[in-house]
């Protein structure tokens, strides 16, 4: 097995947060849902490797009554330790909560823990440098 997506949620009307820290912030790219699914809000978002296959694909849905996942969470691997910086810095800048206080506390990772807009605790990690 592997795995397909992971799924995240927001209030209603929290897309535009979304995409701002999942498209704009991780630099993930946003897909169409398919129109059976349209209806129901949210939105999908994925990342790729050179030769174009998905590497990693995040969908947001819509949940009311919303409850952000402040310790459960997804974790995105960067390129090497300079993605890793820019992809923080780059959220720091769109205003996103982001905290490197854990950085060295993962064997043989350097890492973040970042929160989107509605306050879902996302991680970035790389292999250490």
């Amino acid at each position: 097995m592997r795995l397909h997506h992971i799924q995240v949620t927001c209030p209603r009307d929290g897309e535009d947060l979304a995409r701002r820290f999942y498209r704009d912030g991780l630099g993930l790219t946003e897909v169409p849902k398919p129109e059976a699914l349209t209806g129901r809000g949210g939105c999908w978002f994925r990342d790729f490797d050179a030769e174009g296959r998905t590497t990693a694909e995040i969908h947001v849905g819509v949940e009311d009554p919303f409850t952000p996942a402040r310790n459960a969470h997804p974790a995105l691997v960067a390129d090497d330790v300079a993605h890793l910086e820019s992809v923080g810095a780059r959220l720091v800048r769109l205003g996103f909560e982001t905290t490197w206080k854990d950085r060295h506390t993962f064997d043989g990772y350097e890492r973040f823990h970042a929160f989107d807009g509605a306050g879902n605790r996302v991680e970035v990690l790389t292999p250490a440098g």
